[in-house]
């Protein structure tokens, strides 16, 4: 897809499984059951997809999947699977090399979306791309270091810290226009300071959704995860995010849904729904 002067590719890093009654929060298991089914374990599919923007003389990834530096166990636990795509292939696919990216930003650091920022080399953990400059919220950077007990376990700190010993991780401070195009929101519902980038050119925007409206299922504003530090805050900005993406009209990307890259919002009673379905290529 192309918005001004950039292009921007769907990424499939590869799919996972978590919990199906924490993604889906207070909603009982007879609603999301149904359109998400769990395994034996409960455990819902879920992608780990990205955004690589090309354009204006960068190479930009929105968030990097799981990565590769994970224990038998925890593979097991959450179900990883990259026999169709990982990270790297799918970079391949688009003729990119790891070295050819210029920037990355982390909507925040938790595994799923910062995973791919590093990876194992001689025993330690390196950044994963050589030329590239990773971007966070500050106050989520800070959060980082003093994690509490409701998503502590969604930190793993070799994903992120090499990346501030290296010098290549730039603190944002608030919303902003990080690049000429490509806006910064901010949400503090999922966890403080998680930032979605929203790319527009006065005629066609984009946001991507992350964790404020992580698949399909959770259009509707009381479909909120359990994993949320403030879900009541979640419904708050998704009341306000997505009445402003349907009245201007913007593409929603879905980061963790295993079949839809993207949808459009209808207006219903009750809230809305989503219109169209769509693919970036």
């Amino acid at each position: 897809m192309r918005i001004g002067t950039y292009t921007i590719h769907a990424l499939e890093t590869g799919r996972f499984a978590l919990d199906g009654g924490a993604m889906f929060g207070v909603v009982p298991w007879v609603f999301w059951s149904k359109s998400n089914p769990p395994d034996d374990r409960q455990r819902i599919d879920l992608a780990a997809r990205c955004w690589l923007i090309r354009g204006n003389g960068k190479t930009i990834l929105v968030d990097d999947g799981n990565g590769t530096k994970w224990s038998e166990k925890l593979k097991d636990i959450y179900k990883l699977n990259t026999t169709e795509s990982d990270l790297f292939s799918s970079l391949k696919k688009h003729a990119v090399d790891p070295a050819d990216v210029t920037d990355v930003i982390l909507t925040h650091l938790h595994f799923d979306h910062a995973g791919g920022s590093t990876m194992i080399v001689e025993g330690r953990p390196i950044p994963t791309f050589p030329n590239a400059r990773y971007y966070v919220q500050k106050k989520h950077w800070e959060r980082s270091q003093q994690p509490n007990d409701k998503d502590r376990a969604s930190f793993m700190r070799d994903d992120y810290l090499p990346l501030m010993e290296h010098g290549v991780l730039e603190l944002v401070e608030g919303e902003c226009e990080i690049f000429p195009g490509i806006e910064l929101l901010v949400c503090n519902g999922h966890t403080d300071s998680q930032q979605l980038p929203k790319i527009s050119d006065g005629t066609t925007t984009m946001l991507f959704c992350c964790d404020l409206v992580p698949t399909v299922s959770h259009v509707p504003f009381p479909y909120v995860m359990a994993y949320d530090v403030r879900p009541l805050v979640t419904i708050e900005e998704k009341k306000r995010i997505l009445s402003r993406a349907y009245e201007e009209k913007w593409i929603l990307f879905l980061e963790h849904d295993p079949k839809i890259e993207a949808i459009t919002l209808q207006a219903t009673e009750k809230g809305f729904v989503a219109d169209r379905t769509l693919r970036l290529d």
